[in-house]
């Protein structure tokens, strides 16, 4: 990141991360290598998982008590499962500092935003929602690296009462990051990662599942090759994570399961009746659209 990008960016005195894993922890480091923070607060409930943070140089300091980690913060980043949202809120409402910056980099919008409904009466003006598009099957502070968002996107969905001097700050942190900056609204964010995202990860979970139930598992796993393990990485991930996206967008995740269903049901007549132009349609118009996508991130 050249100094050019990043010398119009304020400096944050005080930056506090609330998960200290592979996104709040690729975050710290992110912005503290663009030398965008002076002092990086951690909170969680692992206490392991916050020293091996400070033994990182990923924080500087940390603390279990989320109204004291807050206190003097400038911006808050909150990067734990979305089902927590509303518990965060809850306490960092008794103590932020106001004017404080809040955002996040939860994988559901319309969830996170109703939660600070829940807990403010309303959408304070300094928060902004945030979903970084990147991340790993890998969990926890060691897992994290400072270059997770370079070249990757980040989505915004601010609202019509957000203040734009904030973000403008979150943007350009993310900027500083190496992300890709995109406005959306937090509805169509949703419904879009229900199928890029929330859908590939419950396929995989669902699976590896049925596999392991199988009699001849061991078997099957033993003799499992590349193509196995390329579409079930993302089933390594966290599963209490994934229950709470799944559960904070179900409505999405449903509309698309039920298109995915239909599908797979004519993909089966079309095997159960020997029908090869059907499966061979299917299967070049997936190629063709893959290769496109893969073609098109290339030459980003």
């Amino acid at each position: 990141m050249s100094s050019s990008n990043t010398a119009s960016v304020n400096k944050i005195e005080h930056l506090c991360i609330i998960g200290v894993g592979l996104i709040g922890g690729s975050f710290a480091q992110a912005v503290r290598r663009a030398g965008l923070v002076k002092h990086i607060t951690g909170c969680g409930r692992n206490i392991a998982n916050l020293e091996k943070a400070v033994e990182l140089g990923v924080i500087d300091d940390y603390s279990q008590d989320i109204k004291q980690a807050v206190k003097s913060s400038d911006l808050i980043f909150i990067a734990t499962p979305v089902g927590s949202f509303q518990s965060v809120f809850s306490q960092i409402k008794e103590t932020m500092k106001e004017g404080a910056i809040i955002t996040d980099g939860g994988s559901t919008k319309s969830s996170v935003i109703e939660a600070a409904k829940a807990v403010f009466n309303h959408v304070p003006e300094n928060f902004v929602p945030g979903h970084p598009i990147a991340g790993t099957e890998n969990t926890g502070v060691e897992a994290s690296f400072a270059t997770l968002y370079q070249d990757h996107r980040v989505i915004l969905t601010p609202l019509e009462q957000t203040n734009p001097d904030a973000v403008n700050i979150v943007s350009q942190m993310w900027v500083a990051a190496g992300a890709q900056v995109v406005m959306m609204d937090a509805h169509h964010h949703d419904l879009v990662l229900a199928a890029t995202s929330h859908l590939p990860h419950l396929l995989a979970f669902s699976l590896v599942n049925t596999l392991t139930t199988l009699d001849e598992k061991q078997e099957i796993f033993e003799n499992a090759a590349g193509g196995f393990r390329d579409f079930t990485r993302i089933a390594s991930s966290d599963p209490a994570m994934w229950q709470d996206i799944c559960l904070a967008n179900k409505e999405a995740l449903l509309e698309h399961l039920d298109y995915f269903c239909s599908d797979l049901n004519q993909l089966r007549d079309a095997l159960q009746l020997g029908d090869g132009d059907f499966l061979m349609k299917s299967f070049t118009r997936a190629k063709q659209s893959r290769d496109e996508f893969v073609a098109n991130k290339n030459s980003d």
